[in-house]
């Protein structure tokens, strides 16, 4: 439940701009409405990305302690999972709008690369010094999906060693199958998020066209999955 409301909070956080270019070809975007868009589209981003972690240690306990698993993942407990989350990707990324209005922005059009406020994006076209908007860009980057990602093929790593544990090849089956539809989940976020985060750190020479369809990847291909 919480994987599928936070890919609905994604999604509608990038529709009402992404629908008013496609059906009315409207371009425009008020300073502000930028900023409550891109805080929402990545607090959404880390949202997604530790629901993933919870699901990978909701995975572990099902598979090494089947018979407690019921006592350990109690609703009261998951509740303070969900709400830890939530308090988590909110206080990582509530400094960022204010980091991007200290900044002075180029007069005339602020062109972007995207139909929606994307971090990078945005701290681009400020004509001052973006030091410090990259660096704390780099440590929410690192510290919410960067961790995120490493516990999660750590608990993968766990699960394999029991699982390789088990008596008999049928039962292994068994158990891996359980997990399949979690690692594709995990697949189809991670690797259009940090190819677009690559992309906009190593790839601005390429053609306008393929960092569109990658942020699209992004944010429209994991929801409707």
């Amino acid at each position: 439940s919480m994987l599928a409301l936070t890919d609905a909070g994604l999604a509608l956080s990038t529709l009402p701009t992404t629908l008013a270019v496609l059906w009315f070809d409207y371009r425009l975007i008020g300073f502000n409405a930028c900023l409550v868009q891109m805080f929402f589209l990545h607090s959404f981003s880390v949202v997604e990305s530790s629901v993933l972690l919870a699901m990978s240690f909701d995975r572990f306990v099902a598979i090494s302690n089947p018979l407690r698993y019921s006592a350990v993942l109690t609703n009261n407990v998951i509740l303070r999972i969900g709400l830890a989350i939530v308090a988590r990707a909110t206080l990582c990324l509530f400094p960022v709008p204010f980091l991007i209005k200290r900044l002075n922005f180029c007069p005339g059009d602020n062109i972007l690369s995207h139909s929606f406020c994307f971090h990078p994006d945005v701290m681009r076209c400020a004509c001052a010094d973006i030091t410090i908007n990259i660096c704390y860009g780099l440590y929410v980057v690192v510290s919410t999906g960067g961790i995120d990602s490493l516990l999660i093929i750590l608990s993968y790593t766990f699960i394999l060693c029991t699982v390789m544990g088990l008596a008999s090849p049928r039962e292994r089956i068994q158990a891996l199958n359980t997990c399949v539809s979690h690692i594709l989940a995990v697949f189809v976020f991670f690797v259009p998020a940090i190819t677009m985060s690559m992309m906009h750190r190593f790839g601005r020479h390429l053609p306008h066209i393929v960092h569109a369809l990658v942020a699209y990847a992004y944010l429209v291909i994991p929801p409707v999955l």
